[in-house]
């Protein structure tokens, strides 16, 4: 059976919620002949990547989906790239607030995204949701999971597509809209015969 490894993040910044979490628990267990491993993360520059690291090595999905959240965007948005830099505005929940840190010292500049971005992003438009490919994650955690996480697939598992989508909060997109669009964006994505 074919596996997609799904992750979001805990709340953070004092909120009691994340549209990611909310948007990982709604999802069915399967989609199909696939299984939609879920993992929730730590909002957390270290911890999160080292567990979704740990998860990918034990579970040796076909794909891997990074789920976060994106205050003041309307539409699901697929990340074209990570960078290797942490700069944060707020601290992390282990109230690490790092300014100008490369993620990794001796990595590359950047990391792109090896998921179909564009075909997901028409996909969750066909659906009738908001779509749009963004250029950038931003410094926060959300960055560093994708630059960390595109860089252990690079370097352990090149055959395995590795990318993030940014979800808008729901009072920007309900809910319900945003999971039809990323159902229609795993539909989307062709996972290669595990």
């Amino acid at each position: 059976m074919k596996k997609i490894l799904i992750t979001a993040f805990d709340p953070f910044g004092g909120s009691e919620t994340n549209a990611s979490l909310e948007l990982l628990r709604a999802l069915p267990e399967r989609l199909g002949s696939t299984e939609l491993v879920k993992l929730v993360l730590p909002t957390a520059f270290r911890r999160a990547a080292a567990l979704a690291v740990r998860t990918a090595e034990e579970v040796r999905p076909d794909a891997i989906v990074c789920l976060g959240q994106a205050a003041g965007r309307t539409a699901v948005t697929p990340e074209r790239v990570g960078i290797n830099c942490m700069d944060a505005s707020i601290p992390d929940n282990d109230g690490n607030q790092p300014s100008d840190e490369p993620i990794l010292p001796l990595g590359p500049a950047a990391y792109f995204s090896t998921l179909p971005i564009k075909g997901m992003a028409a996909a969750i438009r066909a659906a009738g949701v908001p779509a749009a490919v963004s250029n950038t994650a931003g410094t926060f955690v959300c960055n560093s999971l994708l630059y960390e996480l595109r860089h252990y697939t690079e370097t352990r598992c090149p055959q395995v597509p590795c990318g993030f989508l940014h979800v808008p909060l729901p009072e920007d997109l309900p809910t319900g809209d945003a999971l039809r669009g990323l159902l229609a964006a795993l539909e989307a994505l062709a996972v290669p015969a595990g």
